[in-house]
């Protein structure tokens, strides 16, 4: 539930925030879902049946880190099939045509606000590259949270290689180019977001509206798990109120 800021919980400008885009503010699985059908749709043939997962099986799957060649032949693909599969999802699942259905998590845009207004300052880290970031921040309207140089995302001809690498090179970079805080939190959804705070001593909560699951995000020790990012706003509102 989202709670009203009240004034006695001001806090300073020395508090940062580090937010992860998908997951915490943005709802990839529809993109994810479709992609899915799509991969499924170029693998068929004459002797291929293929058993279509429902949108929550097919989740549900995903947020507990199944293989994406397990998914495909848990839809009926051989494993000669399945191996294809998992290629040409890797080639589809971040491409422009599929982007489009990404959504806002409900509530996002009001915790980003209370965040704000609390005094908290925000910063954006994202596996995303620039192009399809500054994409995503104008539809949904987010981009007045991030200043340009509060955002760290990928450049749109880096070279990827896998995200629990890429995404605590980021962190190390934002860490020595934002101020230094006196307190410093990380709100996200993957192992990677995990791996990335704790490379630089960050405080991790973990928000269960991305693309793992409980256990997934427990394995990582965070500081919390919570459901979404107001969540996260209010214990981290919560936590700076009590020290402070």
């Amino acid at each position: 539930m989202t709670r009203a800021v009240a004034q006695n919980r001001h806090i300073t400008q020395d508090v940062g925030l580090i937010a992860d885009f998908d997951g915490p503010i943005a709802d990839v699985s529809e993109r994810y879902y479709r992609v899915y059908h799509e991969c499924l749709n170029r693998m068929e043939d004459e002797e291929t049946s293929t058993q279509r997962l429902s949108k929550s099986e097919f989740w549900g799957l995903k947020r507990a880190r199944v293989p994406e060649r397990e998914i495909g032949q848990r839809s009926g693909l051989n494993p000669e099939q399945a191996r294809e599969f998992a290629k040409l999802r890797r080639q589809l699942v971040h491409s422009q045509p599929y982007l489009k259905y990404d959504q806002l998590i409900p509530g996002a845009i009001a915790a980003l606000e209370r965040a704000q207004e609390a005094g908290l300052e925000l910063t954006l880290m994202t596996m995303r590259r620039e192009r399809e970031l500054a994409e995503a921040l104008s539809r949904f309207d987010v981009g007045r949270f991030f200043p340009e140089e509060r955002r760290y995302c990928m450049g749109d001809n880096d070279v990827k290689t896998a995200d629990t690498q890429d995404k605590p090179r980021l962190m190390a970079r934002a860490i020595k180019e934002l101020p230094q805080y006196k307190k410093l939190w990380m709100v996200g959804d993957t192992e990677a977001d995990a791996i990335a705070a704790n490379s630089q001593g960050i405080q991790f909560i973990g928000v269960l509206s991305g693309i793992r699951d409980r256990p997934s995000l427990q394995a990582q020790h965070p500081h919390k798990i919570v459901n979404t990012l107001s969540d996260a706003v209010d214990v981290l509102l919560d936590t700076l109120s009590v020290k402070g």
